[in-house]
């Protein structure tokens, strides 16, 4: 495509949050770097001055062909209720429920996007009793359907991107963008939830630096711990899909980095996991959330003999608040 990508990005039931973390790109310009990766912002609640009347007529314009739409973002859950009218969520000024919007427009809209969970699967606007009858674009937690159906396909044949996660890394918004601007984003590029695969291939086990901890299982037993978080803290990381600790959000850290277990956000379904977030599930002693490919004989088999193995510095570290023991400067005899 030679011309920008031409892009409108309209937010539905959620917090805003991915818009938040969008701007902490790492940019002094934000504008300046979606223009260089070949994205023009037709629209977003947030940055954009345009309001009330020329708003909608740019909405209009879009609807009808008027004006080229590339790509249709929706950050936030699709709100159906009451009873599927939609009418909790009313675009202002239109009478018209937003979902019907976001149905017309990504019918004409070359690519849809989904940004954060929410919009990906439902997300924390989803959760408990759901009320407001809220839903991904294609997805009710990992079910295929959503508002859009599950056959829906836009007009470049792709079904709706879930860039999930709560909330995005701008990264993983800003890449996919600009991989869409230059054609380098396929229908081989997404996983089994659609969600782009650059960073949906990883674990945000990759890359954490409580592997060592991990590794010999020596475990936190509290928030301020140095240990592992997998054990007793409910850390998800070996199962949740994404590059966070390989990807430094604001160039600094990740959740485990700064001593939160990792709640696995990028996942369908992640805001009920019938515990406490904070808490492992165990049965007989053994993590529940065991990782994904790992058969659970191998774990208790391993788990055992790390933990007789374990060196006392990582065992002395693991539950500390600090560095307790430095590891001992010792010559290896290599050239």
């Amino acid at each position: 495509m030679n011309r920008p990508l031409s892009l409108l990005w309209l937010q539905a039931g959620g917090c805003g949050g991915c818009s938040m973390s969008l701007l902490n790109a790492d940019t002094v310009n934000f504008h300046r770097l979606l223009q260089g990766s070949g994205i023009d912002l037709l629209w977003h609640p947030a940055l954009s001055a345009e309001g009330g009347p020329a708003f909608l007529q740019l909405l209009e314009d879009c609807e009808s062909g008027r004006r080229a739409l590339d790509v249709l973002v929706v950050e936030g859950a699709l709100l159906r209720g009451p009873n599927g009218s939609g009418r909790f969520q009313r675009m202002g000024g239109s009478g018209r429920p937003l979902i019907h919007w976001v149905s017309e427009l990504a019918a004409v809209a070359r690519h849809v996007a989904a940004v954060g969970s929410c919009a990906a699967f439902g997300g924390i606007s989803a959760s408990g009793i759901n009320a407001t009858e809220a839903c991904g674009l294609q997805f009710e937690d990992d079910t295929p359907g959503g508002l859009l159906g599950a056959g829906f396909r836009s007009r470049s044949g792709l079904p709706v991107i879930n860039i999930a996660g709560c909330p995005t890394h701008p990264g993983w918004v800003i890449e996919t963008l600009a991989a869409l601007a230059t054609g380098r984003l396929g229908a081989d590029d997404l996983d089994a939830v659609q969600r782009p695969r650059f960073y949906a291939d990883h674990l945000v086990h990759h890359g954490c630096n409580r592997n060592e901890y991990y590794e010999f299982k020596a475990s936190a037993a509290q928030p301020s711990d140095q240990g592992c978080l997998m054990e007793h803290r409910g850390c998800k990381g070996t199962q949740a899909h994404a590059d966070c600790n390989l990807r430094l959000w604001n160039g600094q850290g990740a959740c485990t980095t700064g001593g939160y277990a990792c709640i696995s956000c990028t996942e369908p379904g992640f805001q009920d996991p019938g515990h406490a977030f904070d808490v492992t599930p165990k049965l007989a002693g053994i993590p529940i959330g065991l990782p994904t490919d790992m058969p659970k004989a191998w774990f208790i088999a391993l788990a055992s003999l790390s933990k007789s193995a374990t060196p006392r510095r990582v065992r002395q570290n693991a539950n500390a608040d600090h560095i307790v023991v430095a590891p001992t400067a010792k010559k290896t005899g290599l050239k």
